[in-house]
């Protein structure tokens, strides 16, 4: 659901404040509310999160892995904008502290983010199974996963020339991420995700 009749601007939607604490993701120029989601969909992201840096940790890079902290532009549409906020993303520490006195939104001319997590819920599902895929994939972001606690899958998306080669992992299935190569991590790990 949209809440502005009139389109904004990629400029207009950083300085927009409508006086809550409501975040928006901006949807071929409309304000599109990000809903809180459920306690599974925050534990799924908080446990990745954690499990992120301490590969990050073991790995000795310099990245940082955020809960929905980070905006990523989108070459979305032709005429009107579009800025994701994806669930979680793994990105450079430098790129991230960049950041630090202007709006958290990766743009068109910065790196794209190593990689990005959606976790699936009923409203989103088109969008993260079709449209996120295309938009990160035209982005060039190497990683996507989509974390689908009802379909009880995870979906690792690899990035080759613009489109995802897709891997599904179920149950007992060893997630592969060429991110974290050394990531011991089942699908049923992440999908009963407890704080």
């Amino acid at each position: 659901m949209t809440t502005t009749t009139q389109k904004l601007s990629f400029e207009a939607y950083l300085a927009y404040s409508d006086g809550t604490d409501t975040r928006y993701e901006l949807v071929d120029g409309e304000l599109v509310p990000m809903s809180l989601g459920t306690g599974k969909h925050g534990n799924i992201i908080r446990f990745l999160v954690r499990q992120f840096e301490d590969e990050i940790a073991q790995l000795g890079q310099a990245w940082v892995a955020l809960p929905s902290l980070v905006g990523v532009r989108s070459p979305r549409g032709r005429r009107w904008d579009t800025s994701r906020i994806p669930d979680v993303t793994v990105l450079l520490l430098a790129q991230w502290e960049a950041m630090e006195n202007r709006e958290a939104v990766i743009d068109f001319n910065e790196p794209p983010p190593l990689l990005v997590v959606e976790v699936v819920s009923p409203s989103t599902k088109t969008d993260d199974y079709r449209s996120k895929r295309s938009e990160y994939g035209v982005l060039e972001i190497p990683e996507y996963w989509i974390v689908d606690a009802i379909a009880e899958k995870i979906s690792l998306c690899i990035l080759d020339h613009e489109f995802y080669d897709v891997t599904e992992f179920q149950g007992e299935d060893v997630i592969q991420s060429p991110t974290f190569p050394d990531l011991t991590l089942t699908a049923a790990q992440v999908l009963a995700a407890k704080l």
